[in-house]
C-alpha cells in the first residue's frame, strides 16, 4: 500500500513540474551548420536528452564488443559440450565403447563444471572395466550438492559388486537420511531382513511408507510377512505375542497362508478349536493350500481316522471345485479305509484326457495297494508319477522347498516364496489312466470254490456227433497249496472208533 502511494505522489510530482516548465516564457536559439532553430526551452531539453541517450548507446555498444564476443564463444562452447555430452550418454546407453570414451573427452575439456560430465565419465570407465576410475568420478559427485546422491548410489553399486556389503549398507544410510528413496529404502530393508533383525526391518518399513517410497498395500503385506518371522522366533519361547503378531499379519494379508497355519495351530495347543478351525476355513475358501489341509484335518489330537475323514469333507465343502479338496479327502478316506469315497474323490482328477500330477498319481498307486493289493497297477501308476507334472511347491529366486520361508536363500530379499507349479520345458502328451482291477482267473477260480456245492449231481447232458467233434475245453489248473492246511476236515466214523 505505501508503494502505490510512493508511486502517485512521484507520478504528481512529474506532472506538476512538467507544467511548470510547459507555463515558463522564453525561446531556445540553436545555429549549427548553416541551419538556425528555435524552439522553446522544453523542447530543447528533450532533445538534448535523446541525443544523449543515443551517444551513450552508441559508446556503451563500442565497449562491449569484446565481452559480447566472449559470450558467443562460451555459449558456442556450451553448445558443443552438451552436443558431446548427449552423444556420450547414448553411446553409452548402447554400450559404444569408443565413441563414448571420446564424447568424455571432449565433454570434459568443453563443460568440466557440468553435473552430467562426471556421470558420463563414471559410465564410460563402469563400460571398460575400470571400476577405480568409476569410484573417482562417484565419490567426485558427493562434493557436489546437486549430484550428490547420484555419486552415494553410485558408490553403491560399486561396493556391491566389490562384495563390500558393510561399506553399501553404510552409504545407503546415509543416502536414506539425506533424502529417503527406493533405491536407499529397499537396500537397507534386504540387509535387515538378509541379517534377521525383524524390528529395523519393520521400522523400515514404516519409513518407507512414511516417505512414500512404498504403497499401502505393499507396506500391509511386508509388514504381517515380518510379523510372521518374528513369531516363529518366538513360537515356542513366547506363544502369546506370537498369536497377538500372527492376528496382525492375517488381518494384513488374509491370504498368507504360513500365517494362518501357525496361528491355528498355536490356537488349537491352547484349547481353541473353534476359533482356530474358523482361521483356517476362512484361509481355505479363498486359497485352497495343503498346509491349510493338514492343519486342520490333523487339528484335534486323539482322533480317529473317521473323524479325520468327517473333517476332511467339512473343509472340502468350502472350495469343492479345488484339486486339493479332491485329495484332501482322498488321503483321509484312505486312512479310514473307505476305499470306495478314495475312488470317487480321485476320480475326476485321473480320469481321460486329464494331466495328473505325480502327487495325484501316488494317492492313486496307494489306494490300488491298500484295496487290491494290485502290484501291476501300483507299477504303473507310480512310472507315471515320474512321467507326470510336478506339483505346486514354494519356490523363491529359482530355489524350490517345501516349507515357506519369510526371505529367499540366494538373495535375502523379503516375501519372494511363491506356491507354484514349477515350469516344465517340454511336457509329454496326455496319458490313459491304467485300467481298472480286474481279479485274475485264479482269483476268480478261488472265489467259486468257495460258493456251496449243488445238493446233487448235476445230470450230464447228452452227447451229440457236434459234441464229440468238438474239442474239448481245458480244465483249470488248480496249484496244491505249499503246506497242508491247520483243519483237515470233518472226521469219519471209522477215526471216532478208532479215537474211543
Amino acid at each position: 500500500m505505501f508503494r502505490i502511494l510512493l508511486f502517485l505522489f512521484l507520478i504528481g510530482l512529474a506532472t506538476m513540474g512538467l507544467g511548470y516548465l510547459i507555463e515558463q516564457p522564453g525561446s531556445l536559439a540553436l545555429t549549427w551548420f548553416g541551419y538556425h532553430i528555435d524552439t522553446s526551452p522544453l523542447v530543447g531539453l528533450g532533445a538534448i536528452a535523446l541525443l544523449a541517450i543515443v551517444v551513450w548507446s552508441i559508446l556503451r555498444f563500442v565497449f562491449n564488443i569484446p565481452g559480447l564476443v566472449s559470450v558467443a564463444v562460451r555459449g558456442r562452447k556450451r553448445a558443443k559440450g552438451h552436443e558431446a555430452l548427449a552423444r556420450g550418454i547414448i553411446a553409452a546407453g548402447i554400450g559404444d565403447v569408443r565413441k563414448a570414451r571420446k564424447a568424455s573427452h571432449d565433454a570434459k575439456k568443453l563443460v568440466p563444471n557440468e553435473p552430467l560430465t562426471l556421470l558420463l565419465e563414471a559410465q564410460t570407465a563402469q563400460l571398460t572395466g575400470d571400476r577405480d576410475a568409476a569410484e573417482r568420478a562417484f565419490r567426485a559427485m558427493t562434493e557436489r550438492s546437486e549430484t550428490r546422491l547420484l555419486g552415494l548410489r553410485g558408490l553403491h553399486a560399486e561396493s556391491l559388486r566389490h562384495g563390500d556389503h558393510e561399506r553399501a549398507h553404510k552409504i545407503a544410510l546415509e543416502a536414506q537420511n539425506l533424502t529417503p528413496l527406493a533405491w536407499s529404502g529397499q537396500a537397507l530393508l534386504d540387509r535387515y531382513t538378509g541379517q534377521g533383525d525383524w524390528a529395523a526391518a519393520r521400522l523400515c518399513v514404516a519409513q518407507n511408507l512414511k516417505a512414500k517410497i512404498t504403497d499401502p498395500t505393499t507396506a500391509a503385506r511386508q509388514t504381517a510377512v515380518i510379523d510372521t518371522a518374528m513369531a516363529m522366533d518366538d513360537e515356542t519361547t513366547d506363544p502369546e505375542r506370537s498369536i497377538k503378531l500372527l492376528r496382525a499379519a492375517v488381518r494384513k494379508a488374509p491370504d498368507l497362508v504360513p500365517a494362518n497355519v501357525l496361528l491355528a495351530r498355536l490356537l488349537a495347543q491352547k484349547g481353541k478349536l473353534r476359533a482356530a478351525s474358523k482361521i483356517i476355513e476362512a484361509a481355505y475358501a479363498k486359497t485352497p493350500h495343503p498346509d491349510l489341509a493338514q492343519t486342520y484335518v490333523d487339528m484335534r489330537h486323539g482322533d480317529s481316522a473317521s473323524d479325520r475323514l468327517e473333517r476332511a469333507k467339512t473343509l472340502a465343502r468350502f472350495a469343492p471345485n479345488s484339486p486339493e479338496s479332491a485329495m484332501m479327502v482322498a488321503i483321509a478316506a484312505l486312512g479310514a479305509r473307505d476305499f470306495s469315497r478314495a475312488r470317487d474323490a480321485m476320480a475326476p482328477l485321473v480320469a481321460s484326457g486329464e494331466r495328473p500330477t505325480a502327487r495325484m498319481c501316488v494317492i492313486m498307486a496307494e489306494l490300488e495297494e491298500r484295496e487290491h493289493n494290485a502290484q501291476g497297477l501300483v507299477r504303473e501308476w507310480l512310472a507315471r508319477a515320474s512321467r507326470a507334472s510336478r506339483d505346486p511347491v514354494w519356490i523363491a529366486d529359482g530355489h524350490w522347498s517345501k516349507k515357506w520361508a519369510p526371505v529367499s536363500p540366494v538373495t535375502g530379499k523379503l516375501d519372494v516364496y511363491r506356491w507354484t507349479q514349477p515350469t516344465e520345458e517340454l511336457t509329454g502328451p496326455v496319458e490313459e489312466p491304467p485300467p481298472a482291477y480286474e481279479p485274475s482267473a485264479l482269483e476268480a477260480q478261488a472265489a467259486s470254490q468257495v460258493q456251496l456245492a449243488p445238493p446233487e449231481k448235476a445230470k450230464p447232458p447228452e452227447t451229440s456227433a457236434a459234441t464229440l467233434a468238438a474239442p474239448a475245453a481245458p480244465e483249470p489248473v488248480i496249484f496244491p497249496l505249499p503246506t497242508p492246511p491247520d483243519d483237515p476236515g470233518p472226521k469219519t466214523e471209522d477215526a471216532e472208533t478208532r479215537l474211543y
